[in-house]
């Protein structure tokens, strides 16, 4: 029996953790390294592998009309272990895929910590990979530790791009009135009550923007006051201060929804509460990305009816993420050009949201597997999820305006073939799974020559 040397991974995030799966999936084995708990971090709040450290949700889980949800079926059908712990903790949110986010991050560290092949090593990388470990995924995502950034950067000669990414605040159940709020998802999809609703007439609604925008933020330290945001991920008073309406058009709409106190009366605005932990005791307030201080997010969001009388599990919060500038620096299979023993993983690569850092760890364990066993590193075909995703980051975006990118229906080539724009999405899907078949079937075949 051939022994191999191992691979390493750094960041024991979902994008680590996965690649270090798929690394021992391939019969390689891998050592993985997480800094947690010493040093911790200024979002983590555990020292557990995968922790989520802002939303507990994956977002659609429509495999058929959405791409985000696309990616997960793709992932599941590559025994995905984000995927398997995610579906094996998920909680009651409508269309959507959302986690107890202890539960889940318990499943993946159990199911490295009993798999022969790999090792958990705890300890800070502060600095480049020794020169002897001859294969490497870096994955330590946006909250890489100084020393080790500044290496990369220094390596790549370009400097690293950053913007700020919020957290929304998490409240306990039994603090919100349901004498005003009302359980039901948007449209009933789901289970039909998979969110808690508090609506707002139109006073109440001038007077929380008033709020928000009079609140005091957070002041930013001098090195990040040039960093922009992520605009998919914005703080909920910058977008107040975008235009009094913008929260109505977005995570405060209103549409789809009845309230079962006053059927007959529309609510000019909504929000939204999804659960948060398996228990039910916990639900985070959806689309609210904050970076308020403390004691104001508490006297603002206490005004929002049906929370007069909540109590914070935690309060929102802010912290800088850094991504490459992959399109300049990584190779069509995530290698550093500037140094090919190097690749990485995750969000750092350019890819935005838990499903697509996760699919880019897929990716670098498996390009990496195939790189030690002596076969092929083939990606995947580009009319797939992640073969968009991987063709937008390292390449197909301009490297001069780069930005982070979700997983979505634009990244993908064209049909051959016009379809009906209502039945477009769904011929995306079927294209996708059945090129995802052939590619799974190829690259198995050759790893096993």
């Amino acid at each position: 029996m051939t022994t191999h040397a191992p691979v390493h991974v750094i960041g024991g995030g979902l994008a680590g953790s996965e690649a270090a799966w798929q690394l021992a999936r391939g019969g390689v084995p891998v050592v993985l390294h997480e800094m947690r708990p010493d040093p911790g971090t200024d979002a983590h709040v555990t020292d557990g592998l995968a922790e989520l450290v802002c939303s507990n949700s994956f977002r659609s889980d429509d495999s058929q009309s959405s791409a985000i949800g696309l990616l997960h079926e793709e992932m599941r059908r590559c025994g995905s272990i984000i995927m398997a712990s995610a579906d094996a903790n998920r909680v009651p949110a409508g269309g959507a895929l959302a986690v107890d986010r202890d539960g889940f991050s318990a499943a993946v560290e159990q199911a490295l910590e009993a798999d022969p092949l790999v090792t958990i090593e705890r300890g800070e990388i502060d600095g480049l990979p020794p020169a002897e470990w001859d294969q490497v995924i870096i994955a330590t995502g946006p909250l890489t530790s100084p020393a080790l950034a500044d290496a990369i950067t220094e390596l790549g000669g370009e400097e690293s791009l950053a913007f700020f990414d919020a957290i929304a605040p998490i409240i306990y159940r039994d603090s919100i009135d349901m004498n005003i709020a009302w359980a039901q998802s948007r449209y009933d999809k789901g289970e039909g009550t998979d969110y808690l609703n508090c609506p707002m007439d139109r006073d109440q609604y001038t007077a929380f923007i008033e709020a928000l925008v009079a609140a005091d933020a957070t002041p930013f330290k001098d090195w990040e006051s040039d960093t922009p945001y992520f605009e998919a991920c914005l703080p909920i008073e910058v977008m107040a201060v975008r235009g009094p309406e913008t929260l109505r058009y977005g995570p405060m709409k209103p549409v789809g929804l009845t309230n079962v106190h006053a059927p007959d009366v529309k609510a000019y605005a909504v929000v939204q509460l999804r659960q948060d932990n398996a228990l039910g005791t916990l639900f985070n307030m959806v689309g609210f990305q904050t970076k308020m201080r403390h004691g104001d997010q508490v006297k603002v969001f206490q005004t929002i009816p049906g929370l007069a009388k909540a109590r914070f599990a935690r309060l929102g919060g802010i912290h800088r993420n850094t991504f490459l500038n992959s399109p300049k620096l990584l190779d069509g299979t995530l290698r550093m050009r500037a140094q090919s023993r190097l690749r990485f993983a995750g969000q750092m690569t350019g890819v935005e949201g838990y499903v697509e850092s996760a699919a880019m760890g897929l990716l670098a364990g498996r390009f990496a597997a195939a790189d030690r066993l002596g076969s092929v590193s083939t990606p995947p075909p580009p009319t797939t999820s992640m073969g968009a995703l991987l063709v937008h980051i390292t390449g197909g975006a301009f490297s001069e305006t780069f930005q982070p990118m979700n997983a979505n229906f634009g990244l993908f080539p064209p049909l051959a073939t016009r379809v009906k724009k209502k039945e477009r999405k769904a011929a995306y899907a079927a294209r996708s799974l059945a090129d995802l078949a052939e590619w799974l079937g190829t690259s198995q075949s050759v790893a096993a020559e």
